[in-house]
């Protein structure tokens, strides 16, 4: 049986599984809801030290929300120079940065509005 995932908070726990699985830094969730017209309702942050760790997180999130919940995301982009990917799991979008793309574009004084929670990480 398949199972879908309908409530965020699930997949936000999967999605952070995944980034503490290779060690991801940084991890914030941006809750959106409160902001009109956006085009999701959490964003994930997060950052890795090369492209091969952003490359790995990408592929960590994948694995276990696949595995969990038998769900791909709606669309991935950055793959190609995995400075900043980006992962569309349509209520939830993750950005994986490099640490030096993410200082530059700043997203969470973007969406100052948004509620943020930091993910205390235990490495």
């Amino acid at each position: 049986m398949t199972k879908h995932i309908s409530d965020p908070d699930e997949l936000i726990a999967l999605i952070i599984d995944g980034i503490e699985d290779v060690k991801g830094q940084n991890i914030s969730i941006l809750d959106l809801r409160s902001i009109e017209n956006t085009v999701c309702d959490y964003f994930v942050i997060c950052d890795g030290n090369s492209n091969t760790q952003v490359n790995a997180i990408v592929n960590s999130i994948q694995k276990k929300v696949s595995k969990a919940a038998h769900e791909k995301p709606y669309q991935i982009e950055g793959t190609e120079n995995a400075e900043w990917v980006l992962m569309d799991y349509i209520n939830v979008v993750i950005h994986v940065f490099q640490k030096h793309k993410r200082e530059y574009y700043d997203i969470e004084n973007l969406w100052g509005d948004a509620k943020i929670t930091e993910i205390e990480t235990s490495y």
